[in-house]
C-alpha cells in the first residue's frame, strides 16, 4: 500500500475511532440521568407491545391517579405513601418531603424515582397536575374511557 494512503487510512481509522468513543461515553452518561415514563400497569404487567417492565433500582417516572383512602403520613415525619392506578394494578409511591399544594386523593399526579421493588417506587419528587382538566398525555392514553372528570362541590371549597 502505499505511505500516503497508508497515511490516511490511519487518520480516517483514529477519527472514526474518537467518534464511537465519545457517542458511547454519551450514551453511557445519558443512561444514568434518564426517566423512563410508565404507568402502575406497566410497571407491574410490563409495556403492552414488547413486555419490557422496569427494573428493580432503575430511576422512573410514573403517572397516575391517587387511589382514595391510600394515603398514609407519617406523623413525626414529612414521610407519606400513597398508591396510584390507571386501569389495572395499583403500584405504590413512598416519599420523604413536601407535597404539591394540589396534591390530593382522587387527582392525576407523576413522581419521579427510583423503583425499589417490583410494586414499589422510592420517589424523589412529585408532581401535581394544575387543574381538573391536565393530565400526562401517556396517563391520558392509558386510562382512555374509564378516566372521568372530578366533580366540583361548592359546599366543599374553602373559598
Amino acid at each position: 500500500m502505499n505511505p500516503r494512503r497508508k497515511k490516511r487510512l490511519t487518520v480516517v481509522i483514529s477519527i472514526l475511532t474518537g467518534v464511537v468513543a465519545v457517542i458511547g461515553m454519551t450514551l453511557y452518561a445519558l443512561e444514568q440521568t434518564v426517566d423512563v415514563f410508565y404507568t402502575p400497569t406497566e410497571i407491574v404487567e410490563g409495556h403492552e407491545k414488547t413486555g419490557l417492565k422496569p427494573q428493580v433500582g432503575q430511576r422512573i417516572r410514573v403517572g397516575g391517579l391517587v387511589v382514595t383512602g391510600t394515603v398514609k403520613r407519617d406523623q413525626e415525619s414529612l414521610k407519606v405513601a400513597f398508591k396510584l392506578v390507571d386501569t389495572g394494578p395499583l403500584v405504590t409511591v413512598k416519599y420523604d418531603g413536601i407535597l404539591p399544594d394540589l396534591f390530593r386523593e382522587g387527582q392525576g399526579i407523576v413522581a419521579q424515582g427510583i423503583l425499589i421493588d417490583p410494586t414499589t417506587i422510592e420517589a424523589t419528587e412529585v408532581l401535581a397536575k394544575h387543574d381538573e382538566e391536565y393530565m400526562p398525555k401517556e396517563v391520558a392514553e392509558k386510562v382512555g374511557k374509564h378516566h372521568t372528570k372530578p366533580t366540583y362541590d361548592k359546599k366543599d371549597s374553602k373559598y
